[in-house]
């Protein structure tokens, strides 16, 4: 309803209704209607929340992908200094994510006209790498020294502007490492006079600056935390990551895997123009072409058997059987990585116990397949074949499945990228030698 009349109203120029719909709704339902809407249309709906009101035009862009928000920026052809007007208005991690696909002549310019306090914070988060904890952290939080009494921290988070992590107070010492952390609860409960270092819990829980993202979003979900604090190798509190932002990391983390999966590095919408998705994905496409060569050229070495037996030919499918069932192992694992819970030294149990499932599938898939291949033929020995190629396929499928990601992620590359192809080459290719190999054996039952 929302899309529809919006559209609606972009379409017709109507353009004081849009923006008497759009003040009443919140900026991340805005920010929805935004991705789903083209190129243009999305310029002409921000011009008009940002011609009547600039900090929600800022909530819009803090709602958006940071790519799309960057592209929104550029394309509406918003000088530097409008820009900074905005950015004044969006918390410092969501403003680096967008900076980080600004043009770098733009950012830098971006980051010149900003007051030199707020220039300063940017530029330590983008020194962080991509993806980790230091550059999606949050700098506004509450912190006090640990002889600070309930008292004055009361009066204190009462002064202070609004941050983005107030769940948590964190204690530091005289040289700025965290020590402990206090709830809100606390302050309130406990005598004015009492010192935080008296009621401060002193165990906390923390991430390192250069932490990868992922492995933060773990921690976060592993210990049902709201927030956690950021720290650098001298322990000293440097930021906060909010349960908000945990969220977001799990979305992007999900749905680049399952890009990877398909071969796509980089996102790909539907209002992507067709050259750029062009680009980012015939590249895989190439990779692809030389895995069916591959299985290919192993086919070609049985065309004898294939020319005395053609019927042979038709259960070559059943080697997508086996490929799906690997994919499912290679999705399995990729989720144990993922969480954390799957590493070398213990990939042992899990090759083990894939193998299991793998026989126990081939068995009864096995069992249907030969009856209906006998079936089919009338040769007892075409059940037995399919019978042995599905069995010998699918441990291969089981060991694959698992080692490759394995394997991927142990030399560095990410277990998320290109397995399932090179698997489905692998139970391809397997698949054929054994229908093929087996049916030249046993060529003279054929007959």
């Amino acid at each position: 309803m929302l899309f529809s009349s919006i559209t609606k109203f972009i379409r017709s120029k109507a353009y004081s209704r849009l923006w008497n719909l759009t003040k009443k709704v919140h900026a991340a339902d805005i920010a929805a209607v935004m991705a789903r809407l083209f190129p243009n249309e999305r310029i002409t709906l921000f011009q008009v929340i940002y011609s009547h009101d600039v900090e929600k035009a800022a909530d819009v862009l803090a709602e958006l992908e940071p790519d799309i928000a960057a592209d929104l920026l550029i394309k509406a052809q918003l000088s530097p200094r409008e820009m900074v007007e905005i950015f004044r208005h969006i918390d410092s991690d969501d403003l680096v994510s967008i900076l980080d696909h600004l043009p770098e002549d733009v950012s830098e310019k971006v980051r010149s006209l900003m007051a030199p306090k707020r220039s300063e914070e940017v530029r330590e988060l983008l020194a962080y790498g991509e993806e980790t904890a230091g550059h999606i952290m949050s700098t506004d939080f509450y912190v006090l020294h640990q002889d600070t009494t309930v008292s004055d921290a009361i009066t204190a988070i009462q002064l202070s502007r609004e941050v983005e992590s107030g769940f948590y107070l964190y204690v530091v010492d005289d040289e700025g490492k965290l020590v402990g952390v206090v709830s809100l609860k606390q302050l309130i409960l406990n005598p004015p006079s009492t010192k935080l270092k008296d009621i401060m819990n002193p165990h906390v829980i923390s991430a390192t600056v250069d932490m990868d993202q992922e492995e933060v979003a773990r921690m976060v979900s592993a210990y049902n935390l709201v927030a956690i604090p950021v720290v650098d190798h001298e322990g000293k509190l440097k930021g906060v990551i909010t349960v908000d932002d945990i969220i977001d990391i799990i979305e992007e983390e999900a749905a680049e895997n399952l890009l990877k999966m398909a071969g796509l590095e980089e996102v790909d919408r539907i209002t992507t123009p067709p050259v750029k998705s062009i680009k980012r994905r015939l590249p895989w496409l190439y990779v692809n072409l030389i895995t069916a060569a591959i299985v290919a050229s192993v086919i070609s070495l049985f065309k004898g058997t294939i020319q005395k037996y053609a019927l042979i030919a038709a259960f070559m499918p059943i080697t997508g059987l086996v490929g799906n069932a690997g994919i499912q192992s290679i999705a399995v694992m990729v989720r144990e990585l993922a969480l954390g819970e799957l590493t070398w030294e213990n990939a042992r149990k899990a090759l083990f116990k894939e193998i299991a499932v793998a026989m126990g599938n081939a068995l009864g898939l096995g069992i249907v397949v030969s009856i209906l291949g006998y079936l089919t033929t009338g040769k007892p020995v075409i059940g037995l074949i399919l019978f042995l190629v599905l069995v010998g396929d699918m441990f291969i499928a089981a060991v694959a499945g698992t080692l490759i990601p394995i394997i991927w992620k142990k030399i560095g590359l990410d277990p998320a990228f290109g397995p399932g192809t090179f698997l489905t080459m692998l139970t391809d290719a397997v698949g054929y030698l054994l229908l093929f190999g087996l049916a030249t054996l046993l060529i003279g039952h054929l007959m």
